[in-house]
Formats: C-alpha cells, sequence, structure tokens
C-alpha cells in the first residue's frame, strides 16, 4: 500500500509515471532490455531525449532561441555553471543575487568560490518569511545577471509575481517548474534540479537563451558548459540514463493531464485548503506571510514546539511520510508537487485536524 508522501525531495512521483516504468523495466519497448542497459548513442534513446525536449518545450512555450539542456549535478551545479558560462570577469562583471532564503544563500555561497558575488537584498533580517520589494534591489552596473529562486523550498516563499530585470535574468526553478506557467522569454537562464516536479534526482533542466551561450571568459568544465552541452545534445558525456527516461514520463504525464494550466489550478487549490486549515487551527501556525506563501512547500509548527516529535511519529503510523521540516529549521513541511492528489491533501487535513482534537 502506497503512503501520502509529501517529501520535499526527491519527493513523489505520479503513479502512472511509475507504474509505465515499471512496465518497462525489463523490456523496454521491445528490445529485450531495460533502458537503463542501452547505449545512450542508440536510436532508442536517442528518441527519448528527443522526445522528452519536445514535450517539454510544448509544456513550457520555450521559444526556438532557446536551448534546452539536460546536464547532471542538479541545480547545485547550475550555481556553479551559470556563473561561469555568463560572467565577463575580465570586464569586471560580478554576479548578483536576491536573496531569499536557503537555496539562495547556498547558490551566492557557490557563487564566491569564484569571486565576487552582490547580495541585492535579502530578506534574512525578516526571518526569509517574505521576498524583498523589488523597488528595493539595488542592482549594481556591472551586474552579469541578476538570479532569483522562484520557490524556497526551506523557507515556503515564492514569487507570486515573475520578477522583472534591466540584466539578464536568471532563474532557478527547481521547485515550481510545470507547476504553473513561467514567461520563459523573461529570463535568461532557467534551471531545475529534477527531483521535486520532473523525476527523479541525478539530472537537472537547464533552459538558456542560446545568445548567451559562450558568453562567459572562463574556462568551464566539460559537463557544465553550455557550449558543449548543446553541441553534444546534453550528451558530452554519459547522461543519467534512466532519470531522464523518467523525466520525458513525467513531461508526458502532465501533457495527458492537460498541462501546465490544468497543474497550476490544482496546486492552487491544494494549497488554498490547507493554509485556509492551518490558519482557523490553534494548535499550528504558518510564520510566512501569506502574499509570498508557496504554493509547493507548506511549512509550519506546532504551537507548542515540544508536541512535534509526537506529531511526526503519530503521521507516520498513519500512513504520511516526508512531513519533517528540513534540518536547518525543523517544525514541518509539507510538499505539495505537481504528483500530489487532492484526496492526499484531505487526508492530511483530516488528520490534523484529529491530532489537535487529541492535544486538547
Amino acid at each position: 500500500m502506497r503512503v501520502h508522501n509529501f517529501t520535499g525531495g526527491p519527493a513523489a512521483l505520479p503513479e502512472a509515471v511509475l507504474q509505465r516504468a515499471s512496465n518497462e523495466l525489463m523490456d523496454f519497448r521491445g528490445m529485450g532490455a531495460s533502458v537503463m542497459e542501452i547505449s545512450h548513442r542508440s536510436a532508442e534513446f536517442s528518441r527519448i531525449a528527443e522526445d522528452s525536449e519536445a514535450a517539454l518545450r510544448r509544456l513550457m512555450d520555450i521559444p526556438d532561441d532557446y536551448a534546452v539542456l539536460f546536464p547532471q549535478g542538479g541545480a547545485t551545479g547550475q550555481f556553479a555553471a551559470i556563473v561561469l558560462n555568463l560572467v565577463k570577469s575580465e570586464a569586471g562583471e560580478v554576479p548578483c543575487y536576491v536573496d531569499t532564503g536557503y537555496w539562495a544563500s547556498r547558490a551566492v555561497k557557490e557563487a564566491k568560490r569564484y569571486g565576487e558575488a552582490v547580495i541585492v537584498a535579502s530578506s534574512e533580517a525578516q526571518g526569509y518569511r517574505e521576498i524583498p520589494d523589488p523597488s528595493t534591489w539595488n542592482v549594481p552596473d556591472n551586474a552579469a545577471f541578476l538570479h532569483v529562486t522562484l520557490n524556497e523550498t526551506i523557507g515556503g516563499v515564492e514569487f507570486r509575481d515573475e520578477p522583472s530585470s534591466d540584466v539578464i535574468l536568471v532563474a532557478d526553478a527547481s521547485s515550481n517548474i510545470l507547476s504553473k506557467a513561467i514567461n520563459v522569454s523573461r529570463y535568461g537562464v532557467i534551471y531545475a534540479g529534477a527531483q521535486k516536479n520532473l523525476g527523479p534526482s541525478g539530472i537537472a533542466v537547464t533552459i538558456v537563451r542560446k545568445s548567451l551561450i559562450g558568453r562567459g571568459d572562463r574556462p568551464v568544465p566539460t559537463v557544465l558548459d553550455y557550449a558543449a552541452l548543446e553541441a553534444a545534445r546534453s550528451m558530452a558525456n554519459t547522461p543519467p540514463v534512466f532519470a531522464w527516461y523518467i523525466a520525458g514520463l513525467v513531461f508526458d504525464w502532465v501533457e495527458s493531464e492537460g498541462g501546465v494550466e490544468v497543474m497550476a489550478k490544482r496546486n492552487a487549490r491544494k494549497a488554498e485548503r490547507l493554509y485556509g486549515f492551518l490558519d482557523e487551527n490553534d494548535l499550528y501556525q504558518s510564520k510566512v506571510a501569506p502574499q509570498f506563501r508557496s504554493r509547493m512547500n507548506v511549512p509550519f509548527n506546532l504551537q507548542e514546539e515540544s508536541r512535534t516529535k509526537a506529531f511526526l511519529a503519530a503521521a507516520r503510523d498513519a500512513g504520511f511520510i516526508g512531513l519533517e521540516g528540513h534540518r536547518s529549521v525543523g517544525g514541518v513541511r509539507a510538499s505539495l508537487y505537481n504528483a500530489i492528489r487532492q484526496e492526499s491533501v484531505d487526508a492530511l487535513i483530516d488528520f490534523l485536524d484529529e491530532f489537535a482534537a487529541s492535544a486538547l
């Protein structure tokens, strides 16, 4: 029996995807071998790569002047890749960041391995419970790009309105890609680790405006080099074939369900229902400013922190997993990615209600 899986990542996958992969595991489309056992240079895997890119382009309405790459290294690899691929260091350019939480700060930390990195605005003083007002962003004239984290999985804040910038805009969309429409043309680069809304860990997606490829002036490791990856169709070395295959199945599933528009409506409904319950119950507390609350990751606390351990144990016994808050902040977190069904959210709310009643 499958549990209600609210894990932040690697996260739940659609059951239809798991079933299809299970059916093809021993015999991929009549080949007599699994997708993990065939050459990434074969016609069969080339078809997977081509079909997955085409599906993602349709789902996100990606313009033709953008390359779609499937690099290894997850989003963390892209923290370095964007600096090495985009910054003209000899011209004195610097990467710039809006600091909205744990993952934005991790991106800054990685950028500083290669030189200066500028934080143009931060909500750290507010406990990362909101997003700095764009009117306060102080972007310097020598900015190579401005980086934003569209959704913070740990703090639970999300850009409800897409940001804009006079310089190249780079977005980490790891935890809300395909959850709602993104205007790709607004960004120079959009990247996402797969293990939240796109598939299993081990692969990422990077969408980059072709005119930016080769912009940087420093040597780039081949596996992070946008030019090398585009030329090799993301196969500059042996790619994580199984992760790529599963991502393609996820894209097919999103299309079959009605696309990103349908996902956005479902996600809004799930989040509104859960936040609505939390706001009405005295035992639980959501600390994020309402106008910045993430639809994907809902962190909350029990009013009496001493009850958290008992709460999590009871949740596991009741068939819920992944509700532990991130180790850096503690508390509770429910992740509501595309694969999470409304029925699971409703079941969680029923459990929260029952636990609150038992705590009286």
